[in-house]
């Protein structure tokens, strides 16, 4: 999932910074995120990236990296 989140941040040419004020999530939600090992996004905070961004919870899914679930994200 951290790697989705830097390809949406690349993809609007934007970063975690502002896209934690564009979505509404503190910045240590997901710099506790970036920081942890084995860490996930809780569903709701996956849900505000997809509202702040404009997109869906499909949207945020659909992609090549969720294909292999194995590797890391």
């Amino acid at each position: 999932m951290k790697k989705r989140v830097l390809q949406l941040c690349d993809e609007r040419n934007i970063t975690i910074n502002k896209m934690c004020t564009i979505c509404g999530i503190t910045q240590s939600t997901l710099g506790s995120f970036y920081n942890a090992e084995n860490s996930v996004l809780k569903v709701r905070v996956i849900y505000n990236i997809c509202n702040g961004l404009g997109i869906t919870l499909k949207d945020f899914f659909d992609t090549d990296l969720f294909i292999d679930l194995d590797e890391e994200d």
